[in-house]
Formats: structure tokens, sequence, C-alpha cells
């Protein structure tokens, strides 16, 4: 696994967390951030808190693109990991620049196949092609 695929799994798991104990991600990444050195020590790396705070940052019109490309599902029963998945690739999509649309859509595919339904994968990538596909379009 890739440094910034175990930097995208520890986004995920702040936003999720942070999704399903509906508190601050930026107070629960801000308590994860470890300063110490030794064998327990598990630093947050840097992608990962540029991920977390975009998604953050970017939060209402992320889920505003996932409301209305996410036909059929409602926010709210979105499964929390696929919601945060798709948080984090629409982030990658519109306002990563370093990132290949094509790399951020397959990394979600990946933690989606590892960490979701079976059906999962499949969705996330018809709503991350659509955004891509318009990204252009889109008001940011």
């Amino acid at each position: 696994m890739s440094a910034r695929s175990k930097a995208r799994k520890q986004a995920l798991d702040i936003l999720f967390e942070a999704d399903i104990r509906q508190s601050s991600a930026s107070d629960l990444l801000e308590s994860r951030l470890v300063v110490e050195e030794g064998p327990d020590a598990r630093p947050m790396r840097e992608f990962a808190k540029a991920l977390v705070n975009g998604v953050i940052d970017h939060r209402r019109k992320i889920d505003e693109l996932i409301s209305t490309y996410a036909q059929g599902w409602d926010m709210d029963r979105l499964p929390i990991v696929d919601r945060n998945i798709l948080r984090i690739a629409i982030f990658e999509i519109l306002w990563g620049e370093e990132i290949p649309d094509a790399v951020a859509i397959d990394e979600a595919l990946t933690m989606a196949a590892l960490l979701s339904t079976e059906e999962s994968a499949g969705y996330i990538h018809g709503v991350l092609g659509r955004i891509s596909s318009i990204k252009g379009d889109l008001a940011l």
C-alpha cells in the first residue's frame, strides 16, 4: 500500500469517526496529531491532514454534489463509509490539482471494495465518474 493510500485511509478513519459520532472532524484531527516518537507513535501523514481539512473546507459543496448525483439516495441513507469515501474522492477530483481524476477514483474504489458492501464500488464509481466528467462546468 502506497503512502498516499495509507493517508487516504487515515483521512477516512477521521471523517468516518466524526460522522458517526456527529462531532467535529477538525477537533478529532487535532486530537489525533501525535508529536512524540517511538514504537507506539502513529503520526498523522501530511496528506491525510490535507484531505481532512480539504473535505472540511469544501464540505457544503461536496455534500451538495453527492446529494445531486447520488441518484435515488438521500445523504442520510448512504452508508457512512461510502459517504466519506465519496467526500474524499470528490475533494481530490475537484480541488486536488496534483492528483489525476482516475487515481482518485481508483483509490476510492479500492477503499470501497475493502471496507464497504459489494454494491458500493459500482455505485461510487458511477457518482465519481459523473462528477469527474462535469467538473469543468461546476461553479466552485
